[in-house]
């Protein structure tokens, strides 16, 4: 271990949602170990978020291989250094094979089902105050953003994507969603929307353009680094998407966050912070699970799900933030 200096180990999650759900976890050890050095491990799609960290010594990218060769390989990363605390979300038995003075462990619980915030806490005995989702974004990303972000007027975020059909909202009900919303007479009038999404979303961007004059439609969708669009969600009055990484994301950010839901346990998943909300159809996780039992049948399972129900939610949101709504980078 170098002389004055505290490395943390820190094992997270492959897909997006679940690393920033645990991010907290960083944010409050590196806010109470001010010496901290963080090595943080990552799939290829969560590791970019951790790339503005302070105290950041390496984020290095976990790719799984075939017969568990990743977890060599990761062992021959790491293994030549003393540790000061090893923080494994996955519950591998790497954390048993390397130097460490303490290690904090995920093992599965048999107990009543907890948010993934509370159950990344439980790592470090933090569940009676779990440290809220937080991704760091360093001032030359904050910038990036703003260079984006084109034209005057509230942003409305949407999220139209989805990594399986099943909970994906139709993408017309997005666009009918956000014509009340920017629309005359609509609470964001004159507002600008912001479409984001990833390399494999672009196909969504086309369906939304009309909603919003050209200047004032800011087409994220695989066109910005992860970090750059986690800070430009910070500046957006609504966040409206489906159960999804990027959700998330727009929670930790700070944006007025609703998250629509079918089938996906909001119990487990719901967007974490007092400004989000959670809005479904007719059908709870668990009537929808009765029929889709290993939820993997190729249907969307939010058809019940109405425009008038999510504008509702969304109009209830904007009231009840309306004297925080103002945020800058």
């Amino acid at each position: 271990m170098t002389s004055g200096t505290f490395p943390i180990l820190f094992i997270t999650a492959t897909r997006i949602g679940d690393a920033v759900l645990s991010s907290g976890l960083i944010a409050k050890l590196a806010e109470e170990i001010p010496n901290a050095r963080f090595t943080i491990v990552a799939g290829p799609a969560a590791a970019p978020l951790f790339l503005d960290t302070p105290g950041l010594d390496e984020v290095i990218v976990f790719e799984k291989s075939k017969n568990g060769g990743h977890w060599l390989r990761l062992w021959r990363q790491v293994r030549r250094r003393r540790w000061g605390l090893v923080v494994d979300l996955r519950g591998s038995a790497i954390n048993r094979f390397l130097s460490t003075r303490r290690r904090a462990v995920f093992r599965r619980s048999s107990g009543p089902v907890v948010h993934k915030v509370v159950e990344a806490a439980r790592l470090l005995k933090l569940e009676d105050d779990p440290p809220a989702p937080h991704i760091f974004t360093a001032p030359e990303t904050k910038a990036a953003a703003l260079d984006l972000l084109h034209g005057q007027g509230p942003i409305l975020a949407l999220a139209p994507a989805a990594n399986w059909v099943g909970k994906t909202w139709p993408l017309e009900r997005f666009a009918q969603l956000a014509i009340r919303l920017l629309g005359e007479g609509g609470p964001m009038a004159g507002g600008r929307l912001m479409v984001v999404g990833g390399p494999a979303d672009a196909g969504v961007v086309q369906a939304l353009r009309h909603v919003a004059p050209k200047d004032r439609f800011i087409d994220l969708v695989g066109k910005a680094e992860l970090l750059t669009i986690q800070a430009a969600l910070s500046q957006a009055r609504l966040f409206v998407g489906n159960d999804s990484g990027l959700m998330h994301m727009a929670a930790a950010a700070g944006a007025p966050t609703l998250g629509l839901f079918g089938p996906s346990d909001d119990a487990r998943y719901a967007p974490w912070g007092p400004h989000t909300r959670v809005v479904r159809g007719a059908r709870s996780f668990e009537q929808i699970r009765s029929q889709d039992p290993n939820l993997n049948q190729s249907l969307c399972h939010m058809m019940d799900l109405s425009v008038d129900t999510v504008a509702a939610a969304a109009y209830d949101l904007l009231a009840q933030t309306e004297a925080s709504h103002g945020r800058n980078l």
